[in-house]
């Protein structure tokens, strides 16, 4: 079979994902992968529309992926949008143009799929058995939380509570106030109930984090532990709970400068990651999970996979 190269864009609420990679059959050798924190949710996510300074991000950065893909000669494009497209009243027509500045067409997809996608991804890195794992991926506008196995999907669902989201609604204060952390853990409740149920229907005990914050918590934990490798040049890691207990509360007693000074945290990451680690931690301790595992691929793996495989991203 021909090898060709394949480009994959995740245009998420808060980062703008690229990774172009050789295929042959369904082996996969990434060439290059970048992420650019775009933040497109940033002071309109909650009231249903992409701010314009916001829209110029998104298409400034779309302008360069186009320049970057034509410089490794890529032919085949495939780029999906989440959560602040499919729910602002101006999303498609972000997407219009984008698609008229730099010809790449974007395929604006359901929760439903989007969850789907990333549970793909989550496969390809992490050795999932036939035990069943809760995989939970933390975006800027949504949370997909998936119940699967190595063989299948059990229930799958996306919530709208996304980082983004939740910094707007709840963290007021820098350190987060402990009333804060209260009335977001309140509305988690509130939230998840489907989850709850899901979990009483399909238990578990393994908590899977798809890439993003999952992945600063890894680089956080190496640094304390002296490793010499970073987290990017591995597909899963097994962060043991107490350590996430210690990174937990160190970054929510922390201000933004010296969050930033954590070692392992970096920019993309230092201001979502306290409502992320809330979030992470109340399902630790909401629903008992005992394991948590880290897996540094998602949605952008996802849709490699199902390309290669010739199957529908949409």
């Amino acid at each position: 079979m021909r090898a060709e190269q394949i480009a994959v864009i995740d245009l998420g609420t808060n980062t703008f994902h690229l990774l172009i990679a050789t295929t042959e059959g369904q082996t996969i050798e990434t060439i290059h992968s970048e992420k650019i924190p775009v933040r497109i949710g940033k002071g309109g996510i909650n009231h249903g529309f992409i701010a314009e300074d916001a829209c110029e991000r998104a298409i400034q950065t779309m302008v360069h992926f186009r320049e970057t893909i034509d410089k490794y000669h890529v032919e085949k494009i495939h780029a999906t949008a989440t959560s602040a497209f499919r729910n602002a009243r101006n999303g498609k027509e972000l997407a219009q143009r984008i698609k008229d500045i730099t010809g790449i067409s974007i395929d604006i997809i359901s929760g439903d799929r989007e969850a789907e996608l990333i549970y793909y991804g989550v496969k390809e890195a992490v050795g999932l058995g036939d035990e069943r794992s809760l995989i939970i991926d933390i975006g800027g506008g949504s949370v997909e939380f998936i119940l699967a196995n190595h063989s299948s999907v059990l229930w799958k669902k996306s919530f709208e509570i996304g980082g983004q989201r939740l910094m707007e609604l709840f963290q007021k204060t820098d350190p987060i106030h402990p009333d804060e952390i209260t009335s977001l853990r309140t509305y988690l409740s509130e939230q998840l109930t489907p989850l709850r149920e899901a979990l009483q229907q399909y238990p578990t005990n393994i908590l899977v984090g798809s890439a993003g914050s999952f992945e600063t918590l890894s680089e956080i934990d190496l640094k304390k532990k002296g490793f010499d490798f970073s987290i990017e040049t591995q597909k899963e890691y097994e962060l043991l709970l107490h350590d996430f207990h210690e990174i937990y509360e160190d970054l929510i007693r922390k201000e933004r400068e010296h969050r930033m000074k954590i070692p392992g945290m970096i920019e993309l990451r230092v201001d979502m990651i306290v409502v992320a680690v809330v979030l992470i931690h109340f399902i630790l301790v909401e629903f008992n999970m005992n394991r948590l595992r880290v897996s540094t691929y998602s949605l952008k793996e996802g849709v490699m996979s199902r390309i290669i495989r010739g199957e529908s991203i949409i």
